[in-house]
């Protein structure tokens, strides 16, 4: 049993080394940018209940689970190797999967001699949390979004839910009212063990962040900041820019079915589907775009390295 579980923890890091020299992606800085965010990642209450025998009774199926429906497990080994889309966020959700599973197998070990007991049970059936990153291309001409973002980051509460929600909602019925500026398109969506969730979002925020020369407009839980550098400074673009770029990074307990399909049709109903998201069911959420500085730019070629997995539609 013990081979097993070194073998299997062997098999695990070496898939974990492969997949990042597939994947690893080569990241410019192109433009300022700005964001709008907040959120919880709270561990839900969990009942009391008797365990006989151990981690490795009832509790452990919770995780085991994974294997079979693709909530956690092996199915994100897919899209890395190219079955699905895949990129930076498949593989940041990778990691954090093995990281719950690499420490249920120490927990298991651990309790491996415990039988008879009784405990509160901490992670029998742990909720999983969806994310969704929604990235869009826009042209350039699409200045009034920029404006509309930088007005929700200084109106908005993003210290609760509802004031998230608004903002989602807003981000999203803006995207809407202008589809004849999309260009570019890639949606991704995973799920993880709620006790991964804040690290895996945190990691793929400061991915899509460090595309960022500077944050020059931001409001995060109720944070909000603007650039007073008299050479950096939010404002229109420079008129040689190209395109704009949007990324909605979403934590939610709904599990949301989104398709990745570069049209215009799966757009639409993404961007319905993202706000509907109820402030209930919404754990947390970022809006990050570039350009933002006045003489900033991002042409096609910068969209494109920064952004790999867009595809046109």
């Amino acid at each position: 049993m013990l081979k097993r579980k070194r073998f299997f923890s062997f098999l695990i890091i070496s898939t974990i080394i492969f997949s990042f020299l597939l994947i690893s992606p080569d990241i410019a800085t192109a433009a300022s940018g700005g964001r709008i965010g907040g959120g919880s990642f709270q561990a839900p209450s969990t009942p009391r209940s008797q365990n006989y025998g151990g981690y490795g009774g009832n509790n452990f199926r919770g995780y085991g689970s994974g294997y079979r429906g693709g909530g956690i497990g092996f199915p994100f080994l897919l899209p890395i190797f190219g079955f699905g889309g895949g990129g930076i966020f498949g593989f940041l959700i990778l990691m954090s999967i093995v990281g719950v599973i690499v420490n249920s197998f120490k927990n298991s070990s651990n309790f491996s001699n415990s039988s008879n007991t009784s405990i509160v049970s901490q992670s029998a059936n742990p909720s999983k949390v969806s994310l969704i990153q929604f990235q869009i291309g826009l042209l350039a001409s699409a200045k009034e979004i920029q404006v509309k973002l930088r007005e929700l980051a200084s109106s908005s509460n993003t210290s609760t839910s509802s004031g998230l929600q608004r903002v989602l909602q807003d981000t999203t019925l803006a995207l809407l009212r202008k589809p004849e500026l999309w260009v570019y398109s890639n949606i991704e969506t995973g799920s993880v063990p709620f006790a991964a969730a804040e690290s895996t979002f945190n990691r793929i925020s400061i991915t899509e962040r460090s595309k960022l020369k500077a944050e020059l407009t931001s409001n995060y839980s109720g944070q909000i900041s603007t650039s007073t550098n008299n050479e950096s400074y939010p404002g229109d673009s420079d008129s040689t820019n190209e395109y704009i770029a949007i990324t909605i990074l979403v934590a939610s307990k709904k599990d949301l079915k989104l398709n990745n399909s570069a049209n215009s049709e799966k757009i639409t109903e993404a961007l319905r589907l993202l706000g509907s998201i109820s402030s209930n069911d919404l754990i947390a959420l970022e809006v990050i775009w570039q350009p933002d500085g006045e003489g900033d730019s991002l042409r096609e070629e910068e969209l494109i390295i920064q952004y790999p997995n867009l595809k046109h539609l």
